[in-house]
Formats: C-alpha cells, structure tokens, sequence
C-alpha cells in the first residue's frame, strides 16, 4: 500500500486527478470526470471528407483525420477554421485555442493532462507539450449514472456447440495443453502427426497446442496463475476434445492440474505424462484418436444470444482508436449487453485516468467498491516494483497520435459502450455474470486476451491503430482504426472500421456486426487462417 493519505475524489470533481484544475466552461455537464451525460456508445462523428474530427463540445483539441501540413487551413466543426503552425500526422491532435501552461487540456470531454508549456492555436499537441497528470491513489464517491445499458432478454440466436455440461462454445476445436513449457515441442510434434494422419483436422475445426513457458520452477501465485489460466483452457466450451500432457517432475504437476478442474466432461479428456511413456506419441496418437471418434456426431444447433461470451480488447492503438473501432466495439457491446449476452474488458493501467466513468456505470455499490479496488490495488502493484504509474502509452501508440495514458484510457474504455458495469473478475478467474465485466490484467495485450479467453469468453473484438499479428486460441477478430492499415495488412486485419471516417455509422455497424456473426458461426478469422493462436500467462514472482 502506498504511504501517501489517497485524496478524496468525487466523480462530480474536477480534478480528474490533476495538478492543475480545468475550467468548468470546458467540462460536460454532469461528472466532469465520471458521470457524464457523454455518449460513449453513440458519438463517432459523420466525418465524411473532413480534415479534422472533433468529439465533444469543450473539447480544446481535435483530431486530424489525414495528415496535414504546416501552413494548411482546416475545417474544424463547431470552430473557425483553423491555420495549422506545425504539421500534425493523422491522429494527432491540434489546439483549437490558445492552452495555457499549467491548463488542462480537454478531450473526450475530460481532461487528458496538462500544458508543461504555452501553446498556441493551431500548434500539434503531443508528448512534447503535455504532461499526465496521473499520480497517487484517491479515494471515490459512489455516484451513478442511470443510462446505462443493463442486461435484456434475447430475441435472436447463433450457431454453436451445446456442450454436456451446458455451456456453449462457437468452435469445435482440439486443444493440446502442456502443463510445463519445456515440452510444447512435444505437444506441436503430437499435434503435426495427428493432422498428417487425417489429412486435415479430423473431426475438428482446428488442432491448436497451447504453447506458454511456465509450469516448472514457479513458486505461490505464478504457479496459482498458470494453473488456473491453464484449466480454464481445458474447460474452455470452444473444446471439443482436450489432450492434458504432462512431463512428469514439474511444479505443475498433473494431479495438481486436474484436482482443480471443476467444469469439464471426462468424455471430452485426455492425460498423459511423458516420462511415464515408453513413446509418448504413440500413446497421443491413440489418446487424441479417441477425441476425433468422440467429436464425430458434434453439431452446431441455434443458441439464444444471452449465452454468447465476447471479449473486446484493443492493441497497438493509435489516434483513431478512440474515434472509430474501440467506439463501434462500445456499440455492439450495447447491443449485445441488451440481448443479455456478456462482455468482459481488462487491462487495468488503460483504465486509469477514465476509472470514474467506469465506476459511474458500476451496477451498485458493491460493484463499485470493486472498481475502486481493481484500480488502486494495481496502482500499488506498479509502486511494488518503483514503476511510475504512468509508464504507458507505449512508443507506438505515441507514434499513433495517443499522449498521456489519460488520453489512450478514454479512448480504450469505450469499447465497453456505456453498459453496465456487472462483476470485477480476478485474474485467473471465471466470468459470473451475464453483462459487461471488467476484469483485473495487466495492459499486456497477449496477457489480456489470454485471461479473458481462460474465463470463458468465445471470441476476442480487438482493436489495432498500428496493427499488430497475435491471436489467441479462440478465434481473434482484428479490427483497424484505420483504411490504411486495413489495406496494408490484409492477413491480418478481419474489418476496417477507417470506414467510419466516410461512411454513415449505421452502415458500418451493421456491416461489423454481420461479419462478427458470420464469424461466430463458422467463417474463420483471419487469425484461424493463419493459424496466429497464442496464448501468454502473468508472471509476477520469483523462479525458482
């Protein structure tokens, strides 16, 4: 815990966690940094052959939608057109006044961080003018919101795979897991053999191995961690068999493993440990021929939709990530949340600077109480190890247009729309409730995702500005912030949500959400493809 009194914050201050405090004229209305009557589901703007973008009323910034040229006079809406100083890349911001130093600068409608310096009307606002203003932890007000989006009832379906404990899954895929990392070797060996003999996957969708370094020489949580995110992936409904292999000495040994499996149907697994094998593959190649047999008469039949699990995440952002896909992701979020179906968002460090609209949206006071606890407990985390609580955004996203973390949370929080906060999952842990859940990860995208996969969810929305390959086990659907990444990297991305900077947003929407359907039920992602199915577990302690 950290030694310094947390201040009081209300989520009616202003002070947003600021050294500097922002001007009420340029605050909404209602929760200058939490309650707000902001629409986090509904605000991508019609930007159809505009120079700039600009998102809330008061915002003192607004984003160029193209590069632009030092010298070029832009459309701003709302604003005198405005003569640009310097040249500002797409996604970058410019000053639409004269800021101040020591004034907050206002985006999203919130504060973002303060000017270290004078800038000027038409300047390029980035890293080298604004400072976060990010510091202790603070203590919070409960004061909710009453529009959120609250779990309804279904009225339509998708096509999955009924399991025998009920649970349901989009895939009918061949997990083989490792319980230690020196034999994923092993595992790839068993799984290219099996494929060779089917000429193909056999009776299933694909045939992933779970590849991770841990399991040996871990000690306390880490090897809780790996357990836990481990039998998740066994117990994962997108399974229609599990080969579990062991090597047999490890930490992480198999009676351990399965003594903690609580949800899986024994039909549907397979163990082995390899050191007590005479040949080991050929003992796979039997074990994973009875998976195949076992899996021959699975059929996808019609679902209600309050039974589908989505995780949105979002990775390598830029400045459009939070002006066109992680808001699109917000809206199908809503929609999906009113059909009674779950949502679960992490990364806990992308949430500070934003955590009190989060906490405006928390299902009750409980929940609340939570929230304030996911985001303390993993600022103290980060002061554990002498790490500045603002280490973040990363090169990349700075390259992108993205300045303080103030600035990449707001963004990255709207992929959540404006929901209902449920249940604050740990990590490790299991999705609870139908609705929208945070759950405690570190901004690690691979970490991330992987977690929210293991607790349960089918299918990852994820997000990228710069782009960015990974795709965990279940299937990964990529979506561009922008149309030159989409075109750039057409193996990698599934939707371009650049089309939003010339398209209506119904149209979009409505594209997106037929393709994410269309993938639930069935077409491959471009992550399945290319078989980019990873998986990646926190480690937080000593190795042994």
């Amino acid at each position: 815990m950290s030694a310094t009194k947390p201040e009081t914050h209300s989520l009616n201050s202003t002070s947003c966690e600021s050294s500097a405090d922002a001007s009420p004229h340029f605050i909404p209305t209602r929760g200058d940094c939490g309650a707000s009557t902001h629409d986090y589901g509904q605000d991508i703007p019609e930007t159809t052959g505009r120079d700039t973008i600009y998102l809330q009323e008061g915002d003192m910034v607004a984003v160029a939608a193209r590069p632009i040229k030092s010298g070029e006079t832009v459309h701003v809406d709302g604003h005198d057109d405005v003569t640009v100083t310097e040249d500002i890349p797409r996604g970058h911001k410019i000053a639409l006044r004269d800021i101040a130093e020591g004034e907050n600068v206002i985006k999203y409608g919130f504060p973002i961080g303060h000017a270290k310096e004078n800038i000027s009307r038409g300047a390029w606002v980035h890293t080298h003018n604004i400072a976060t203003n990010l510091k202790d932890n603070l203590e919070y007000t409960y004061q909710p919101v009453d529009n959120t989006v609250k779990p309804g009832t279904p009225t339509t379906t998708f096509r999955g795979y009924r399991r025998a404990n009920g649970k349901v899954g989009i895939r009918n895929d061949l997990y083989i897991v490792p319980t230690v990392g020196c034999i994923c070797g092993i595992a790839a060996t068993m799984a290219r053999m099996f494929t060779a003999r089917h000429n193909g996957n056999g009776n299933f969708d694909s045939v992933i191995v779970v590849r991770h370094p841990y399991g040996c020489s871990q000690l306390g949580g880490d090897l809780e961690h790996t357990q836990e995110i481990l039998r998740g992936i066994v117990e994962h409904p997108n399974a229609g068999g599990v080969l579990l292999v062991g090597l047999g000495c490890e930490n992480n040994q198999m009676a351990l493993m399965t003594a903690g499996l609580k949800d899986v149907d024994p039909s549907r697994l397979r163990t082995m440990i390899c050191q007590e094998e005479d040949d080991e593959f050929d003992t796979a190649a039997d074990l994973l021929e009875e998976l195949n047999q076992a899996a021959a008469g699975d059929k996808r039949e019609d679902i209600p939709m309050n039974e589908l699990r989505v995780a949105v995440e979002c990775g390598g952002s830029d400045g459009m990530s939070g002006i066109t896909a992680n808001p699109m992701l917000g809206r199908f979020a809503e929609w999906l949340v009113s059909q009674g179906g779950t949502v679960v968002m992490s990364e806990v460090p992308e949430m500070f600077g934003a955590e009190t609209v989060l906490m405006s949206q928390a299902r009750d006071e409980n929940v609340f109480h939570d929230i304030v606890s996911l985001i303390n407990g993993f600022k103290d985390h980060f002061r554990k190890y002498g790490e500045i609580i603002s280490d973040n955004p990363s090169p990349g996203n700075k390259a992108g247009g993205i300045t303080t973390l103030e600035d990449k949370s707001l963004g990255c929080i709207r992929k959540g729309g404006r929901c209902e906060v449920e249940d604050v999952i740990p990590y490790g842990g299991r999705i609870r409730r139908n609705g929208y859940s945070l759950m405690q990860t570190p901004g690690n995208d691979l970490v991330s995702t992987t977690a929210k996969a293991a607790a349960g969810c089918n299918i990852i929305l994820f997000t990228t500005g710069r782009g960015t390959p990974f795709g965990c086990f279940v299937p990964t659907m990529k979506i561009a912030t922008n149309t030159p990444l989409a075109e750039k990297k057409k193996r990698w991305i599934d939707f371009n949500a650049g089309r939003l900077l010339d398209e209506p947003a119904d149209v979009v929407d409505r594209d997106f959400r037929e393709l994410v359907m269309e993938i639930i039920n069935g077409r491959p992602a471009k992550n399945e493809l290319n078989a980019m199915q990873e998986a990646a577990i926190f480690k937080d302690g000593p190795t042994e």
